[in-house]
C-alpha cells in the first residue's frame, strides 16, 4: 500500500513524463511526414489539375518516346538537341492529355475500342502511315497484317532470341502509336464538340462571302500620329494609371517568370594554343600526303570525321568540307584551313571521286559453318548451284533465309563512326557489280552469296579522308581566365557593381527576360541546370555562385534582376509603362487628330489640311488594309470602307493604329467568285473550330499547370 501511495504521489510528474513523451512521438512522426512529404516533391517533375508525375513515370515516358523517335528516323542516338525535343514533346502532350481527359469524363466522351477499330480499318489516320504495317503495293494502312503480326508476336516470345527482340521493337512502337491514336481521336471529338456549339447558317455565310469577295478602291487622307512630336504631348500618371486600368488584361502573367543580368565568357584558344595545334598539323599534312591509304593517320589524329575508306555522298561530310571536294584532284591535300562554324582545323585529302549508285537493290543468302573453312566451301557449293540455274529465293529458303529483295541506300552507312574491312568490302561490292551479277564475298567468319537486282539514281561519291579537330585552349589558358573571372566575381557583391565594373574588367553584361521553368538552358548556354535551380531559388538582386558551363568553356555569373508572380504584370515594370505610355500618347494625339479632321467633307480639304493622300484598292471587310503612307495595318479602316457607300465620303474620321484617316470611296465591286453556300458554310465551320481552339488556351490557364522539369532534365 505503501509503494501504491507513494505512486500516486508521483501522479502529476508521471503525466507530464507520459505527456512529453507522447509530444516527442508525435512530433517524431510529423517530422517523417514533413520529410517524407519533401522527398516526394523534390521528386516530382510537375502537376496538372492535382495530378503529379514523378521523375521516374516521366522518364519512362521520355524512354518510351525516344525509341519511336530513332525507329522513324532510322537513329541509334539522339542529340541533346534532339532529347531536349523529346522532353518538351511528352511534357506538352501529357499536359494536354490530362486537360482534354478531364473535360471529356465531365461530359461522358469517351474512344471506344469499336471506334479504335473503325479508324484501323478505314487506315487512312496520317499515324498509321508511320507503321511497318502499310501495304507497299496500295500504299495503304493494311490492318489484317497488323493482327498478324500481333499473333506472331506472342508465339515468338519463345522462339529465336534475336527475332523476339526484333518483335519487341515492333510491339513497343506500335503500343506507342495505338496510345497515341487514342488521345488524339478524344482530343478531335472534345475540339468537334466545342466547334459546334458556334453554329453557321445561310445568312452568316453569305455575309461572310461578301466580306470576303467585296473589294474597294478609295481616295485616302491620312494623318500620322507621327506628324505630332511626343514632347509636344503632355502625359500625367493619372493617364497612366487609367490607361492601364483599361487595358490590365493584357499584361496577365499566366506562368512565373524571371528578369536576369549575367555575364558569360567563352574560353577560347590562345595565340600560344593555336601555335600548337598549327604545329600537329604540320605533321598530319606530310603524313597525309605521303600515306597510300590514310586510315591510320585519320584515326591516330583523333579526326572528329572518321574514315570510312569508302565513296559516299557529299551530305555525309560537315558542309565546310564538302564544299572543297568538288574543287580538289584525286590524291590532293587541301589545308589546314581554319572553320569558324565549328571552331576547328581542318585537312583534307580526296582519295577517290567517282559516279556510283545512289540505290541498290540487291538480294543475298549467308552462308556460315562450324569453321570458316567449312562455310567457304558450302559458299562454293551455293554459288556454283545459282550459276547452274538455281532459283535464287528457294536455295535462301533452303538454308532458313527469305531471299527477298532489298534496296540499300548511301545514306544507310555513310554516317557510320567506322567500319571493319569485311563491311567495307561488302559494300563497295554492292556499289560496283552490274546488274544480274553474283558474287561470293568472303567474309573472316563465313560468306555472303549477293546478286545485284537494280541500280539506281547515279551520283557523284567520295572517298575522303578529313583530319578535323577542335581549336582548343589548353589547361594553362582555362586556369588564367578562371581566375580572372573568379577575382572580378569575388571582387563584385551587389548587383550594381557587377553592372558598373564588368566594362572595366573587359566583360560584358547581357539581359535575359521572362525566364521560365520550361527553359533547358539559362542564355541558350549548355550545362546550366545549377544556374536554372539558383535562380528559380533565389530573391530579386542576388548574385549566383559562379558556374562552369557550356561544353567546360563558358563561365558565367548571374543576377536576378525581377520575379514576376503569377498575376499582372505592374505598371511599375519599364516596359509596361513604356507600352502603356504610346498607348497614351496615341490616343492624345487621335483627339487632336479628330478634332482636326471633324469638319473635313472632301479629299480637297483634307489635303489642305496637311494630310497625306494616296489611292488604295482592293480594301475587303474581312482582311486589315495596309496603309504605306503610315506603314501599318489598319482593320478599323477596313470596316469603315465596308460600311460606306460607293462614292460616299466617310461619314466621320476614322481612328487607326498609326493616324487619323477620312476616304473617299471611289469603287466597289465584287469578284468574280461563285458563291457556293455548301462550300462556305464549312469554312465557317473550320473556322469555328479555329476558335475552340482558342478555348483549350483557357483550360490550360486554369489547369494549375507546374512545371518543375529544370530540376531534373
Amino acid at each position: 500500500m505503501a509503494a501504491i501511495g507513494k505512486i500516486r504521489s508521483w501522479g502529476p510528474v508521471l503525466v507530464s513524463v507520459i505527456a512529453l513523451a507522447l509530444f516527442a512521438f508525435i512530433a517524431e512522426e510529423a517530422v517523417r511526414s514533413c520529410e517524407s512529404s519533401r522527398n516526394d516533391q523534390r521528386q516530382q517533375v510537375g502537376s496538372v489539375l492535382g495530378e503529379k508525375i514523378n521523375v521516374q513515370e516521366f522518364q519512362k515516358l521520355v524512354d518510351e518516346y525516344q525509341e519511336v523517335i530513332k525507329m522513324q528516323q532510322g537513329q541509334d542516338n539522339l542529340s541533346e538537341e534532339q532529347l531536349n525535343q523529346v522532353k518538351d514533346a511528352v511534357w506538352n502532350t501529357f499536359v494536354q492529355t490530362r486537360i482534354i481527359e478531364n473535360e471529356a469524363k465531365k461530359l461522358g466522351l469517351t474512344v471506344t475500342d469499336a471506334e479504335m477499330q473503325a479508324i484501323l480499318k478505314e487506315g487512312t489516320n496520317p499515324m498509321l502511315m508511320q507503321t511497318p504495317f502499310v501495304n507497299q503495293q496500295t500504299g495503304r494502312f493494311d490492318a489484317n497484317a497488323l493482327q498478324k503480326f500481333l499473333a506472331e508476336y506472342k508465339t515468338q516470345q519463345s522462339t529465336n532470341p534475336q527475332l523476339a527482340r526484333q518483335y519487341e521493337t515492333i510491339y513497343r512502337y506500335w503500343t506507342f502509336i495505338e496510345k497515341t491514336l487514342r488521345q488524339q481521336t478524344l482530343a478531335q471529338k472534345f475540339q468537334s464538340l466545342l466547334g459546334h456549339c458556334l453554329l453557321s447558317n445561310p445568312v452568316e455565310a453569305k455575309m461572310a462571302f461578301d466580306a470576303d469577295n467585296t473589294e474597294s478602291k478609295i481616295e485616302l487622307a491620312s494623318f500620322p500620329y507621327s506628324s505630332i512630336a511626343d514632347d509636344k504631348v503632355q502625359v500625367s500618371d493619372a493617364d497612366l494609371k487609367a490607361k492601364y486600368d483599361e487595358m490590365k488584361s493584357r499584361f496577365a502573367q499566366y506562368v512565373e517568370s524571371r528578369d536576369v543580368k549575367f555575364v558569360d565568357i567563352e574560353v577560347q584558344a590562345s595565340a600560344t594554343d593555336r601555335a600548337e595545334i598549327q604545329k600537329l598539323f604540320q605533321g598530319y599534312q606530310k603524313d597525309l600526303t605521303e600515306a597510300a591509304d590514310p586510315t591510320e593517320v585519320v584515326r591516330k589524329s583523333t579526326s572528329l570525321v572518321p574514315y570510312l575508306g569508302l565513296p559516299v555522298a557529299k551530305e555525309a561530310f560537315p558542309s565546310d568540307i564538302a564544299a572543297h571536294l568538288d574543287s580538289m584532284g584525286v590524291g590532293a591535300v587541301y589545308g589546314p584551313m581554319e572553320s569558324k562554324m565549328d571552331n576547328s582545323l581542318n585537312l583534307i585529302k580526296l582519295v577517290a571521286k567517282t559516279q556510283l549508285p545512289d540505290s541498290v537493290q540487291y538480294r543475298q543468302i549467308q552462308v556460315g559453318g562450324a569453321t570458316p573453312d567449312e562455310a567457304h566451301k558450302r559458299a562454293d557449293s551455293i554459288f556454283n548451284a545459282l550459276k547452274a540455274g538455281a532459283e535464287f529465293e528457294a536455295l535462301a529458303k533452303k538454308y532458313g533465309q527469305t531471299g527477298e529483295k532489298t534496296w540499300l541506300t548511301t545514306r544507310q552507312y555513310q554516317s557510320a563512326p567506322s567500319m571493319d574491312n569485311d563491311t567495307k568490302g561488302y559494300l563497295m561490292s554492292l556499289n560496283t557489280m552490274a546488274p544480274n551479277e553474283l558474287k561470293n564475298i568472303t567474309l573472316t567468319q563465313g560468306n555472303i552469296i549477293v546478286q545485284v537486282l537494280d541500280r539506281k539514281n547515279f551520283i557523284t561519291k567520295y572517298t575522303a579522308a578529313v583530319v578535323k579537330k577542335t581549336i582548343d585552349f589548353s589547361k594553362d589558358t582555362y586556369n588564367a581566365a578562371y581566375n580572372k573571372f573568379s577575382s572580378f566575381v569575388s571582387a563584385n557583391r551587389t548587383a550594381d557593381d557587377i553592372v558598373k565594373n564588368a566594362p572595366k574588367s573587359g566583360y560584358q553584361v547581357q539581359e535575359r527576360k521572362d525566364v521560365t521553368t520550361a527553359e533547358h538552358y539559362l542564355a541558350n548556354i549548355r550545362g546550366t541546370r545549377d544556374a536554372l535551380k539558383w535562380l528559380f531559388e533565389a530573391k530579386e538582386g542576388e548574385i549566383s555562385p559562379m558556374y562552369e558551363c557550356g561544353d567546360n568553356n563558358h563561365l558565367l555569373v548571374v543576377v536576378l534582376d525581377k520575379i514576376h508572380k503569377i498575376g499582372s504584370r505592374g505598371l511599375d515594370e519599364e516596359q509596361v509603362k513604356e507600352f502603356v505610355k504610346q498607348e497614351v500618347l496615341k490616343d492624345k494625339k487621335a483627339e487632336q487628330l479628330l478634332a482636326k479632321a471633324k469638319d473635313i467633307k472632301s479629299i480637297a480639304d483634307a489635303k489642305a489640311k496637311g494630310a497625306s493622300v494616296d489611292s488604295v484598292s482592293q480594301i475587303t471587310f474581312s482582311a486589315p488594309v495596309f496603309i504605306a503612307s503610315t506603314g501599318a495595318s489598319e482593320p478599323s479602316l477596313s470596316g469603315a470602307v465596308a460600311a460606306t457607300a460607293k462614292g460616299a465620303f466617310s461619314k466621320a474620321p476614322v481612328k487607326g493604329n498609326a493616324g487619323v484617316y477620312v476616304f473617299q470611296v471611289v469603287d466597289k465591286v465584287n469578284r468574280n467568285v461563285k458563291y457556293d453556300a455548301k462550300a462556305q458554310e464549312e469554312k465557317m465551320r473550320q473556322r469555328a473550330m479555329q476558335y475552340a481552339s482558342q478555348f483549350t488556351n483557357e483550360l490550360y490557364r486554369k489547369a494549375n499547370v507546374t512545371d518543375n522539369r529544370y530540376l531534373f532534365f
